[in-house]
Order: C-alpha cells, then sequence, then structure tokens
C-alpha cells in the first residue's frame, strides 16, 4: 500500500498545480460567494438565526463546504484516474506484475486520496480561519469528519469505476445527477428541513448529509445529540467498509483480465 501511496505523491509533488484549482481554489471560490457574499445578506436573527443556531452563516457554512470540498475531491480522484491506471496508463498492471496484489492497489489508492483531502482540507481551514469561519478548535475534528466522508464516497466511486471499460461517460453522469445534486441537496447552504417532505428522505441518505450534519456540530461544539452523531459516524463507516470490500475485489477481477 505505501508503495502504492509513493507512486502517487512521486507524481503529485511535481504537477500539483494541475489539481491546485479543484482542491483548494473551487471551495475557496464557494466560501467567498456564499460565505461572504451571499452570508452577508443572511440576517442573525428570526429564521435565518433559528437554521444557523444563532452563528454566523460563514460559520456555519464553513466546515460544510469542508465536507463538500473533500467529497468532490474524492469523487474525481475516483474516476478517471482510476480508469487510467487500468485502460490508458495500464500502470496498476504494471504494479500488480511485482509484489504488489490487486488489493494493496485499490487500498494504496484510496490511503492516497484520504492524505491528499487532509492536506487540501488543512490548507482550507487556514484560510477560512483568516475569513473568520473558524468557531474553534473542533473545526480539527471537521476535518477528520471530512476525511471520513470522502473516503466512503471514494471507495464506492472506486469501486464503481473498476467497471468501466469504455472511455468513461458514465462518470459525466455521475458528477451530474449524483455529485451535484449532493452538493445542493445534503444540508450544505440550508437545513434540509427546509426541503419539500418529499425530497427530505432522498437527501438523508446522501453521505454528505451525515459528513456536514457530523462536521457541523463538531465545529461549533453542539453535539446535542449524542446517538444521532453515532448514527452519522456508523453510516458513513459502513459506506466506507463496503465500498473498500467491493473495490478490492473488483480490483482483482479487473487485473486478472
Amino acid at each position: 500500500m505505501l508503495l502504492v501511496v509513493e507512486h502517487f505523491w512521486t507524481w503529485y509533488r511535481r504537477n500539483w498545480r494541475a489539481t491546485a484549482v479543484s482542491s483548494v481554489l473551487q471551495p475557496l471560490l464557494f466560501l467567498l460567494a456564499f460565505g461572504v457574499g451571499f452570508g452577508s445578506l443572511v440576517a442573525g436573527t428570526g429564521s435565518a438565526a433559528a437554521a444557523t443556531g444563532g452563528v454566523d452563516y460563514i460559520v456555519w457554512l464553513a466546515p460544510a463546504l469542508l465536507a463538500v470540498s473533500t467529497v468532490q475531491s474524492a469523487a474525481f480522484e475516483s474516476t478517471y484516474p482510476v480508469l487510467s491506471g487500468f485502460k490508458w496508463q495500464r500502470t496498476y498492471f504494471a504494479m500488480t506484475a511485482g509484489p504488489i496484489s490487486p488489493a494493496q492497489v485499490a487500498l494504496g489508492h484510496l490511503l492516497w486520496v484520504a492524505c491528499k483531502m487532509a492536506g487540501a482540507g488543512a490548507i482550507y481551514i487556514g484560510v477560512i480561519a483568516v475569513f473568520g469561519g473558524v468557531a474553534g478548535p473542533g473545526i480539527v475534528v471537521s476535518l477528520l469528519v471530512a476525511v471520513l466522508t470522502g473516503a466512503a464516497v471514494a471507495a464506492m466511486v472506486t469501486a464503481f469505476s473498476a467497471t468501466v471499460e469504455n472511455e468513461g461517460a458514465a462518470f459525466n453522469a455521475l458528477f451530474r445527477f449524483v455529485v451535484i445534486p449532493m452538493t445542493l441537496f445534503s444540508g450544505t447552504f440550508f437545513p434540509v428541513d427546509r426541503l419539500p417532505g418529499w425530497v427530505q428522505p432522498v437527501a438523508l441518505i446522501s453521505p454528505l448529509w451525515h459528513g456536514t450534519e457530523l462536521a457541523r456540530s463538531a465545529a461549533l461544539g453542539a453535539v446535542s445529540q449524542p446517538l444521532a452523531a453515532l448514527g452519522h459516524l456508523a453510516y458513513l463507516s459502513a459506506l466506507l467498509v463496503l465500498g473498500v470490500a467491493l473495490a478490492t475485489r473488483l480490483f482483482a477481477r479487473r487485473l486478472a483480465q
């Protein structure tokens, strides 16, 4: 696994600028547009205060954007790069020609994605602190939650990508109909209970919603419902375990061809 991580790190330290926009600049633009721009229009009293728990909108939004950035990064890193490892560059076949097993390739890829999300998330926390979006040390726990959320999504998407044999057209549908709706309707910019009743059950199955709720409560120091927090944690952990099991099995099947 560590050899696989070393492979990705060797490439990334020479080409990190190619992903700087998606991993750091994009969540920063979201923060400026919604946290600073739109947030200035959100009053701190009345219904707005009830929705955010009485804190400034940027403070309420920041941990959610942290979770969003990890999920978006996880989805991207687990689509075309995985397909490339199988189809275009075929680096996965080169790895398994030596002492590395297909399962170790899959786990090494997921470990690298988690490390990358953690690094980008740490930079993002420094940025939101400058804009006054950090309420306390709980934001560090939010980073851990965000990485767990991204890892759960990455594991499931990686397993799916291992089954793709064409040029990756299915990834466009994944981003349009899964990733973007998750970003918009998982409680990132407004509480889920503001959605129509028939939409809420769909939103509640989103891993991003569970990650957002957990990251936000940790950042605000308001874990008032421990059982709910444990439920969020259990859901994300179960999704991660399922994704890892599927990814390792499908990698072994694909690399045996």
